[in-house]
Formats: structure tokens, C-alpha cells, sequence
């Protein structure tokens, strides 16, 4: 029999038809999903379609992995990712058939669609330096896996991009017996143009550890290192060219801008604490501890009922139409709000926005523990263009600086004090039915009715 293990970090729109595909297959007698601190109910999902669901100690996919191996009950593990749907009807059937034979100890799938860029332009190059034995493999870096659990045991699993790369490293450095099967076309999104960089690091950073593990002693050849530098300036030119196209942003406020009220003033009303709200902004004039403050009244309220009180809350009904629009002229569209990752995530998934910047409310046994934890990105730096200590421009800038962009190519959207600075400085600031004629008087364009249809009369 085969344990399929799903490490899953916010994939409530699929994690029940995955579960459920793998309930179906012949061979599969227990599903594991690994629940990476998701904050979108995936972990009651996966548990309402049949699967053994387990909290992550931490954050992070190796973790999850190798968690999910100690805790699969069968010697056969397949490992599949919780985003992907549908799954060709055969993947489980074609990654376990070589282990049931016993004709193989690790099998990495591989699938019809083309390989993403940092395979042919990192891990692929980099394997013919280094382990040309495994460079005939077409997709090196695919998480659709199945191997023997005394192998699988035997890991260190990276915690980062390098996972995949690395498990498939290690499997051949213990001499298991590998197999690539083809299990089918794959509908499965590419990794977004700004994580290149980062995965592409940590790929070669994994190949080239492993590497050296192999032995000790090696050097790289002067033609390797021109080879590995050849490597990086071609990954530098695709990024360019991607960065090319995403010369603009337009970030959005959540609160009374996106929604058509405060997710906080919502929750109050719902849960009794309004009075003690409306103290807290009255008295405490210091943002960070007012923050921290107002976080401790969500305290005891489970992630369930925050997230029933966040579908109560309507959009602006033509936001979702506006971020398609603005995507369709070149646009990174994101939200800065000073509200929290749950309620910015719900929208994201529902808008499909590029980003957010928001706070982190901590939960503990699926209840809110009343902490809260802010961006580091909200606060100054010594490259800081406004001077605030704590402010959204900050916010911004760092945004800005993620995604190569220029502050005057970028529309900022808001509707209270807390946007003023963003607004200011962003280059068309809007001021989305301010409360505040101070608003309006710093912004670039007003807009006074609940539509963002008029952005469209000055977005290029």
C-alpha cells in the first residue's frame, strides 16, 4: 500500500479535489496533508475530504516533507503538490508502478509541458558540470515524487527552493535506483517572474553543496566557473526581460477602499468589543502599540469565525474587474494595508492581485492568540525616502525596490490619514472617498463614488 504526503500552504481553491484524487487511487490507503500554517482553511478542507491532517511544526516545505515521512505508516511515499488540478488520471499508478516491482528506490515525475527557466537555465547546466550522469533527466527540479520511506529517512531535507533538486541529489549520492516516468500534461502556473532570482540561488546553491559532499576535495575548472558565470548572465538576461514588462504598479488600501468596511469595525460589531475599540483609537496615539493593542481583542476568536465575518464583507464591485484591467496594461497590482495577512489573502485569491504587504495575526489549536506581527517592511531604514519611523511609503519603497519599479510609475489608492504619506509620494496618488479633505488635497486624482472605473481616465 502507498502513503501520498501533501505539504499545502494556503491552497483552499484545490486541496479537496487533490485529497480526493488520491482517495480514488487503487493502491493509496492513507493521504497526509502537511498544513504549512495555512490561513485560508485549507486544513479544514483536506480534513472534510478524508485526509490525516497535520499542523507544520515550521514554516517551510522541507520541514513539511520530512514531516510527512516520519508520519506515513507505508514503506511506498508519493509526494504531490496541493495546487495542482486536475492531476493526470495515472500520476500515482506511474510513480509507484517501479517501486512495487521493485525496479527502482526513487522516482521522480516528469510531464508535458515545457521546463521552466530556471531548469534549462540553472539546474540543467549545472547538473552536466557536476553530475552529467543525471543531466538526461527532463524535469530535475519536479516535486511529483515517490520513493522508498527507509531512503527517504536518510535526508536533509533543504527548507527552501532547493528542496526538490536536492532530495533528487541525495537519492543518487546513496546510490538508490532512479527512474524518470512521464505521468501526463500538467496545467501547473510557472513560479512568478520576481522569485526567479531567489530560486535560482538557492537551486545552484543546493547542486553545487551536494556536489562537494560527492567529493570533498573538487575544484571547479577554469571552464567551469565561465560556464557557471554564462549560467547567471543568461538567468540575468531573463529577468530582465520579464522585469521589462512589469515597469508599473498600483497598490490598493484594503479597509473602506477595497472593502466596503473595516474588517476590525466589523469584528467588533460581531463579537462585542466595539466600546473598547473605539477607547483604544481614542487614547492610544503611539501606531505600533494601538496595533499590537487592538490584536489582543481578536484574542480566543477562532480562525473559522474570522474568516466566515471576512466573506461577509463586500468588495468595491468593479475591483476585481480593475485589477484584471490594469494587469491587461502591464500593471503589478498589490495591496499595503494595515489590517492583517487573512483578510489580504481572501482577496488576493478572489481578485488574483500579484502581492500584499499586511500583519501577521498568530494563531495557536486554530484560535487567535491575540499576537500580531508586523512587516519588517513598514518600518525605516536608513534608505527610507519619507522619514517616518513606522508608515506605508515605507512599505512602498520596499515593494518598489522587489519588483525594480520607479516611484513615479506607480498609482497608490487609499482613503484615510494612514495613506497620506503613500500618497504623496507615490507618482499618481489617489484618493479613494477620503474622509479627510487633507486627502484629497495631497492626492493627484479624487475619485468620490465607490467605483475605481475612473482610474482607467489616467492609467497609460
Amino acid at each position: 500500500m502507498v502513503t501520498v504526503v501533501i505539504p499545502a500552504l494556503n491552497e483552499a481553491n484545490t486541496i479537496r479535489q487533490v485529497v480526493q484524487f488520491c482517495k480514488q487511487e487503487r493502491h493509496v490507503d492513507e493521504v497526509i496533508v502537511i498544513d504549512d500554517t495555512s490561513e485560508d482553511g485549507t486544513a479544514e478542507i483536506a480534513k472534510e475530504a478524508g485526509a490525516i491532517v497535520l499542523k507544520s511544526a515550521a514554516r517551510g516545505k522541507g520541514i513539511s516533507m520530512k514531516e510527512g515521512v516520519d508520519a506515513a505508516k507505508h514503506e511506498i511515499i508519493v509526494f504531490l503538490d496541493g495546487d495542482i488540478d486536475p492531476y493526470p488520471i495515472n500520476t500515482i499508478d506511474a510513480l509507484t508502478a517501479p517501486l512495487i516491482a521493485d525496479e527502482a528506490d526513487f522516482v521522480k515525475g516528469g510531464f508535458s509541458r515545457n521546463a521552466g527557466r530556471v531548469t534549462e537555465l540553472v539546474a540543467k547546466p549545472l547538473l552536466a558540470i557536476f553530475f552529467p550522469a543525471l543531466s538526461s533527466f527532463a524535469q530535475p527540479l519536479s516535486g511529483m515524487i515517490a520513493g522508498k520511506k527507509q531512503f527517504f529517512k536518510k535526508l536533509e531535507f533543504f527548507n527552501d527552493y532547493g528542496v526538490d533538486i536536492g532530495i533528487f541529489l541525495d537519492m543518487y549520492l546513496m546510490k538508490a535506483r532512479i527512474q524518470e516516468v512521464n505521468i501526463g500534461y500538467i496545467e501547473n502556473k510557472s513560479k512568478s517572474w520576481e522569485g526567479l532570482g531567489k530560486m535560482s540561488k538557492e537551486v545552484a546553491k543546493a547542486i553545487i553543496s551536494k556536489a562537494r559532499e560527492e567529493d570533498s576535495s573538487a575544484k571547479a575548472t577554469n571552464q567551469d566557473v565561465a560556464s557557471i558565470e554564462e549560467i547567471n548572465n543568461a538567468m540575468h538576461e531573463a529577468l530582465q526581460e520579464n522585469l521589462a514588462e512589469h515597469k508599473r504598479l498600483a497598490v490598493f488600501d484594503v479597509d473602506d477602499t477595497v472593502l466596503t468596511d473595516r474588517f476590525i469595525d466589523v469584528c467588533a460589531r460581531e463579537y462585542g468589543f466595539t466600546a473598547k475599540l473605539e477607547d483604544l483609537r481614542q487614547h492610544e496615539k503611539d501606531p505600533l502599540i494601538l496595533t499590537k493593542r487592538i490584536g489582543l481583542l481578536l484574542k480566543g476568536i477562532s480562525m473559522d469565525a474570522l474568516l466566515n465575518t471576512i466573506h461577509g464583507i463586500k468588495m468595491v464591485a468593479d475591483f476585481k474587474e480593475t485589477v484584471r484591467g490594469l494587469k491587461e496594461k502591464g500593471y503589478l497590482v498589490g495591496l499595503i494595508s494595515h489590517g492583517y495577512t487573512l483578510v489580504t489573502n481572501y482577496i488576493i485569491k478572489n481578485v488574483d492581485a500579484d502581492f500584499a504587504v499586511a500583519n501577521q495575526l498568530e494563531f495557536f489549536d486554530g484560535k487567535a492568540t491575540g499576537e500580531v506581527n508586523m512587516p519588517s517592511s513598514y518600518f525605516a531604514s536608513p534608505e527610507s525616502v519619507c522619514g517616518h519611523a513606522f508608515c506605508k511609503t515605507n512599505a512602498l519603497q520596499y515593494v518598489c525596490e522587489k519588483f525594480n519599479v520607479q516611484f513615479r510609475n506607480c498609482i497608490a489608492v487609499g482613503d484615510s490619514r494612514d495613506d497620506l504619506c503613500m500618497i504623496g509620494h507615490a507618482g499618481i496618488g489617489v484618493a479613494f472617498c477620503a474622509k479627510e479633505k487633507l486627502l484629497e488635497k495631497v492626492a493627484a486624482k479624487v475619485i468620490r463614488e465607490k467605483s475605481f472605473r475612473s482610474l482607467f481616465e489616467f492609467v497609460k
